[in-house]
């Protein structure tokens, strides 16, 4: 029944979809296995998208050529761009997503892409041989060969499913657990340990009093992720805030000799920066209330989720506690939410190709190397399936540098440190997010899409236009002057100092009381100049002149970094002989195996003194 396929990625969530996707569009044979065709690319948990740095990634994903932006573009039903009050460096696009759009629209995509093939089914192992992987085998006894495999299992490697004192196999709600994998990967030398996420409860919408809530509307101006032609939302849906409370809280409590948190049932880490409600009231009991966000779950269905609520009690108590939150008095509960646990293997086992270290040509994307969220995997599942392609094809690996994405971030984070408990992304995570701002992601990211083969010579035409217009628009701002008596008047309404002579405009950009949109008004023809321009290359010329100074001190600090990572590490470099070097850095070093100093030097464990000593070694 089945030829043999370049790559067989296993798993059809958001790694899963945009590993199939790259990889095939690229010009491999792909065969996407997953349980379940009817639940392809399904938003688990929240019906939304990005966020704070995880917006950062959805866009970076788009400006490389990946699916997620344009997919969730299509169907979003909200758009926000948050922490628009900070600097740039911290805005954060997000949309509220229709769930069964969302999921409907990525099918219908990958329908589209050629060589990419479908079958349902469970895989319950890899073959190998001669350390190199060779294809899968099935539930239903087939065996596929494969020159390249990449596992995207999500949750549901050996799931297990809680709801207060019941338990049950599944890797998500009404869904089978997929088992055979991890022991087949023990047998191979891999390490594994056990993870835990939650969801909560989803309830009747029209049961809901939205008068006793806080309406959350999206942006007046709603923006979107992509950065090719998807048409921004004309109409939105709100969102609302609501608040538990002491009795909710009491009620909750109740059930802590049930929960399966506290009886010890559950032995997973779970994710420290979205815990359960019950985590929230037992450590932080000092508060009174927590924030519930009712968010909708897409544009017609009545189904809605209580973003907030994470739980794994019973679903008695879930309903008794639920129904004291404002709003929720008559509250009908569709389904109960629920904590699971799930395999994982640390992702030091990884090369930054996110290709296994033990075995050829093996991949792992997503929430088996023990991350969280669809962004972080969809981004892993996007480098995975060009990283494969690249090597089957006899290209160069395709690594992004931490100075140049979140991505790479991401990925040297998981690498390099490891994690212990789902990881989730933060813009504090990056050192130069300055640099890594959403709104530049194409400016950085589209023409190495394009030598992939990812992007169309129609994004990288539009990027290049975008970087002309942005500099012919600093220049001219550069070389505009104006005098006291025709704006100090206007200065005065904006709350900041006037000038005593001539002064160019950039010098007035640089203050904080102002920005382009204001410099409009200080001077009719600087407006009907501006006007000239694109919003896009507008806000880009702004960013790029208020924080000029920030962005060169960061380039400088990335240059020095790069003489580290311009040091190569020999793979088979033999860190015994070096005597020097700490116990722990020595250890740590083998079992990473670092590329480069660079590489090395943010291995959790290694010291300055130790890279000092590893310099002075590879400079003889």
């Amino acid at each position: 029944m089945f030829k043999q396929y370049d790559i067989i990625v296993v798993g059809g969530g958001h790694a899963g979809c945009e590993a199939a996707a790259a990889a095939a569009r690229m010009g491999s044979q792909v065969l996407l296995i997953t349980m379940n065709m009817a639940t392809i690319a399904q938003m688990s948990c929240n019906p939304a998208m990005g966020g704070v740095a995880k917006g950062q990634i959805v866009r970076e994903i788009d400006a490389l050529g990946g699916m997620s932006g344009i997919i969730a573009d299509k169907s979003m039903i909200q758009f926000r761009m948050l922490n628009k009050s900070k600097g740039p460096a911290m805005w954060s696009p997000r949309t509220q997503n229709d769930r069964m759009l969302f999921a409907q629209e990525w099918r219908l995509a990958l329908e589209q892409v050629e060589r990419l093939d479908f079958w349902q089914d469970m895989v319950t192992a890899i073959t190998v041989k001669n350390g190199r992987v060779t294809g899968v085998k099935t539930s239903m006894g087939h065996e596929i060969a494969a020159r390249a495999v990449i596992l995207t299992n999500g949750t549901f490697l050996n799931g297990v499913i809680h709801v207060g004192e019941k338990q049950f196999g599944g890797g998500r709600t009404g869904e089978r657990a997929a088992t055979g994998i991890t022991e087949n990967l023990r047998e191979l030398g891999f390490d594994s340990g056990r993870m835990k996420t939650g969801t909560p409860p989803r309830v009747d919408g029209r049961s809901l009093d939205y008068s006793k809530m806080e309406e959350q509307k999206g942006d007046e101006k709603p923006g979107k992720f992509s950065f090719s032609e998807t048409k921004p939302l004309t109409v939105q849906r709100s969102c609302h805030i609501t608040y538990t409370n002491p009795v909710v809280h009491e009620l909750l409590a109740e059930g802590f000799d049930r929960s399966p948190m506290f009886t010890g049932r559950i032995q997973g880490q779970g994710p420290r920066y979205c815990p359960s409600i019950e985590d929230k009231i037992n450590r932080f009991a000092e508060r009174d209330r927590h924030q519930i966000f009712v968010e909708p779950e897409g544009w017609h269905t009545i189904e809605v989720y209580v973003n907030g609520f994470s739980t794994s009690l019973p679903e008695e108590v879930q309903y008794k506690a639920l129904r004291q939150i404002p709003g929720f008095e008559k509250a009908k509960m569709f389904r109960p939410g629920y904590a699971i646990e799930y395999d994982y293997f640390p992702p030091t086992q990884l090369q930054l190709t996110l290709e296994t270290k033990l075995v050829e040509n093996l991949y792992f994307a997503g929430q088996i190397n023990g991350t969280t969220g669809y962004e972080e995997a969809a981004s892993q599942g996007l480098m995975a399936g060009i990283n494969a392609h690249n090597k089957l094809t006899d290209k160069e690996p395709f690594i992004l540098k931490r100075s140049e994405a979140y991505i790479g971030v991401l990925i040297d984070d998981l690498i390099n440190k490891g994690t212990e408990e789902p990881y989730r992304m933060f813009t504090s995570r990056a050192e130069f997010r300055i640099l890594l701002r959403q709104d530049n992601a194409d400016l950085r990211l589209t023409e190495k899409g394009y030598e992939l083969g990812l992007a169309d010579e129609k994004r990288l035409q539009k990027v290049l236009e975008k970087k002309a217009k942005v500099a012919a628009l600093i220049d001219e701002l550069s070389h505009i002057k104006v005098r006291p008596e025709e704006v100090n008047h206007k200065l005065a309404d904006f709350n900041t100092a006037p000038i005593r002579e001539g002064t160019q405009l950039h010098k007035l950009i640089l203050r904080p009381e102002l920005n382009l949109d204001k410099i409009k008004r200080l001077k009719g023809e600087i407006d009907s100049h501006l006007n000239n321009y694109e919003e896009e290359v507008v806000e880009q010329a702004e960013i790029q002149m208020k924080y000029q100074t920030y962005i060169e001190k960061e380039k400088i600090l990335v240059e020095k970094m790069s003489s580290l990572d311009s040091k190569k590490i020999s793979p088979d470099f033999n860190y015994d002989a070096i005597k020097a070097l700490s116990a722990e850095a020595r250890e740590k070093l083998k079992q990473v195996k670092p590329q480069n100093l660079g590489q090395a030097s943010r291995i959790s464990g290694v010291s300055p003194a130790d890279i000092s000593v590893l310099m002075v070694y590879l400079n003889r």
